[in-house]
């Protein structure tokens, strides 16, 4: 057996909460488990202090548009040297900014495949630069399409990605891998958890969403047709798991639509992962309004535990749900969505049957399973002739200092 050497390089990590951290971890704990040594390099996070081995932390500061974010300032020489000793096999980058572009600076100098997981839709975020959207728009695909060319593989967690980065005008090849699901992880400790702790009827239907309270997630979406649901199923509770900006906006916007807090709508805030797998458990639906996901992680979590699906059918869904058989897929309109989780509430038969196919699909998207398409896509890398010559350079994009 080979037994690689990946560097991982990253602008998000634990304790920062996102998909593409839950993605970075779940491959970590795969690949390592198979037999291969994984570094990772993160930025720090205030007050975090947690060890962890194989973890490089560059110094960072807080983002402007979200507290709980950092950014890292790539300029850190000694990291050189670390990167050197470790005499790595592949750089994984999961970001084409300041880390990412700091790790693709190392595949150069050090000559390694350079592997790039193209998680989110940069283009759908422009909302936090303040500069013309169209503009920052049209800034990010065209910065997106020369990172993607300057590197030797592109991962897609879906097939809607890899249909859209090839329309950016990507040539270099492109996998679609998906992060998978560790379903040891998914096992009910506390029956009644969510019940016991947010004092929830024992009757009451639980639709539940689970990310983060931010623009991109379309969640002002959602409280408008579940305050359509709380009309024809009125006992029906909404579970929102997540933590974030918008918070107190959202927050207002419930009251507005005539919900009650902590009796119609709950915020959670932020779980650790085994009470939200019992939150999981304990829901009747998952509810997943957003639009720019490039996988949506959250819903192969939910369908392990038996949870049948109501999103809206945009990117990074259809690959996970496949409509009428393990959940409902919809166009955006807040009526459609509320009739189709009014459905799943009320008609028992068709929940059950959703929540089987739910648990086979998820079963066919373990971790173990994704994380060896990843293995063998590293192989292939290392066996092909190295022919970075014509990469060295990046055109006006290429920053030569870090």
């Amino acid at each position: 057996m080979v037994e690689l050497r990946i560097g991982i390089f990253t602008d998000s990590y634990k304790p920062y909460t996102s998909g593409v951290v839950t993605s970075i971890t779940t491959f970590s704990d795969e690949l390592t488990r198979m037999g291969h040594d994984v570094y990772v390099f993160a930025p720090s996070y205030p007050q975090y202090k947690e060890y962890e081995r194989n973890v490089f932390r560059f110094f960072s500061v807080p983002a402007p548009t979200n507290p709980d974010y950092t950014l890292a300032v790539p300029i850190a020489p000694r990291m050189n040297s670390v990167v050197e000793k470790l005499n790595l096999d592949i750089v994984h980058v999961h970001s084409p900014f300041l880390l990412g572009r700091w790790g693709a600076k190392c595949a150069e100098r050090f000559d390694l495949p350079l592997v790039f997981t193209y998680h989110t839709l940069y283009d759908q975020y422009v909302h936090y630069v303040p500069i013309p959207q169209e503009l920052a728009r049209e800034l990010v695909i065209v910065y997106s399409r020369h990172f993607c060319n300057r590197c030797d593989l592109v991962i897609a967690p879906s097939r809607e990605v890899e249909r859209l980065v090839r329309g950016y005008g990507i040539h270099t090849p492109v996998r679609v891998i998906p992060t998978g699901v560790q379903l040891d992880k998914f096992r009910r400790r506390k029956p009644g958890w969510i019940r016991e702790h947010y004092h929830l009827p024992d009757d009451a239907p639980i639709c539940l969403f689970v990310g983060r309270l931010t623009k991109e997630k379309n969640l002002e979406f959602l409280l408008e047709a579940f305050s359509m649901v709380k009309r024809q199923v009125p006992p029906a509770v909404l579970v929102l798991v997540a933590g974030g900006p918008m918070e107190s906006e959202l927050k207002r916007l419930a009251t507005s639509l005539g919900l009650e807090l902590e009796r119609d709508v709950v915020f959670t805030g932020r779980l650790p992962f085994d009470e939200l797998v019992d939150v999981y458990f304990d829901s009747t639906v998952f509810t997943f309004p957003s639009v720019t996901e490039t996988q949506g992680l959250v819903l192969a979590e939910a369908m392990a535990t038996g949870l049948p699906v109501v999103a809206v059918n945009a990117f990074g869904v259809q690959d996970t749900v496949d409509d009428g058989m393990n959940g409902y897929l919809v166009e955006l309109d807040a009526r459609q969505f509320a009739q189709k989780v009014v459905r799943l509430l009320t008609d028992e038969e068709t929940r059950r049957g959703f929540s089987v196919r739910a648990v086979a699909k998820a079963k066919r998207l373990s971790s173990r399973a994704m994380a060896k398409k990843l293995e063998y896509e590293y192989l292939q890398l290392l066996e092909k002739p190295r022919k970075r010559a014509n990469k060295r350079q990046w055109h006006g994009l290429y920053i030569t200092r870090f």
